[in-house]
């Protein structure tokens, strides 16, 4: 198999340096110290799945020097989106597919507007893994899985392809009856969760624990659930509950990507996160009280720390 991995931090590199690990071609796409450090010194990934290096690493920073691929994992931030995809082309063959790995639900229909709808596989990456230097990825927690499928839930030959090649590179791969369905239920998880970090500045166990803020973080809950289901996806009946009962076994530490970008005064993944919920709430008709609230408080405040016009 070969592929291409467009973005190797904690996702791309622990992903594209099992593949590789496995024996699979795989060509990363990075820049900075990141593409210096894989082009001289090689991947090193730390992990309780087992810890691996990869060396000699393929590594450049333009995808005219890597020719056409059967996969394309795109594992940059959704504001990186609009840059990446105007790079795909020089990788796409007639079956290439490309896995759109955001946080969010805008991302694969994105891509679909620059590759075609044919050409995606909407994608989701369940895993905890962070760059601990250039060249170096630490993966903590449980083990990393990537779910993802067709466009339609087809089960074709290229979706059996990488679940076999995933399967035997240790990550678990998940192909779901309903893809979109698991899209919508990790943004109903993760958008409360950093949209109500962010605003109050809390951890993940100071909000949850006081009645007021566990209060709206159900209502921003609810309103996505609703707001999917005015898109047509089926959430299931208990989703909003046990999303709670999942973010009462988080870390009481733990904060959101979102949260701490934000904090930090670093541009953040808020318009597609908070703002897909507001965006996608106008054009159903579906009221977003609280999500809307949690958006404009942020935006402003993103704004001043990156000295942008919101």
């Amino acid at each position: 198999m070969k592929a291409a991995v467009i973005g190797a931090g904690g996702v791309g590199g622990y992903f594209g340096g099992r593949l590789a690990d496995a024996g699979h071609e795989v060509h990363f796409v990075a820049r900075g110290a990141q593409l210096d450090a894989l082009r001289h010194e090689g991947l090193t990934v730390a992990s309780p799945a087992g810890d691996f290096s990869v060396a000699p690493v393929r590594v450049t920073d333009d995808t005219r020097d890597i020719g056409e691929v059967d996969y394309v994992f795109l594992c940059v931030k959704t504001r990186q989106l609009p840059d990446v995809v105007k790079t795909l082309t020089p990788l796409m063959g007639p079956d290439t597919a490309v896995l759109p790995l955001q946080n969010g639900v805008e991302a694969p229909v994105e891509v679909a507007d620059a590759v075609g709808r044919g050409a995606v596989l909407p994608g989701i990456a369940k895993i905890i893994a962070f760059l601990d230097g250039p060249g170096r990825v630490r993966h903590v927690g449980g083990q990393g899985s990537l779910t993802f499928g067709e466009w339609d839930n087809s089960v074709t030959p290229r979706v059996e392809r990488l679940r076999a090649a995933l399967d035997a590179s240790a990550v678990t791969a998940v192909v779901p009856d309903d893809i979109w369905t698991e899209l919508w239920a990790k943004f109903l998880f993760v958008v409360p969760l950093g949209g109500l970090g962010a605003v109050t500045d809390a951890t993940i166990g100071e909000f949850r624990s006081r009645p007021g803020t566990r209060r709206l973080l159900v209502e921003a809950m609810t309103e996505i659930q609703h707001v999917a289901q005015a898109h047509g996806i089926r959430l299931p009946d208990g989703i909003v509950p046990s999303t709670l009962a999942f973010v009462d076994q988080q870390p009481a530490v733990g904060t959101s990507s979102m949260h701490r970008d934000i904090a930090s005064g670093r541009p953040s993944e808020l318009e597609a996160w908070t703002g897909a919920v507001v965006r996608l709430g106008e054009r159903s008709g579906t009221p977003t009280p609280v999500n809307s609230f949690l958006y404009e408080v942020l935006s402003l405040r993103e704004s001043r720390a990156t000295g942008t016009t919101g």
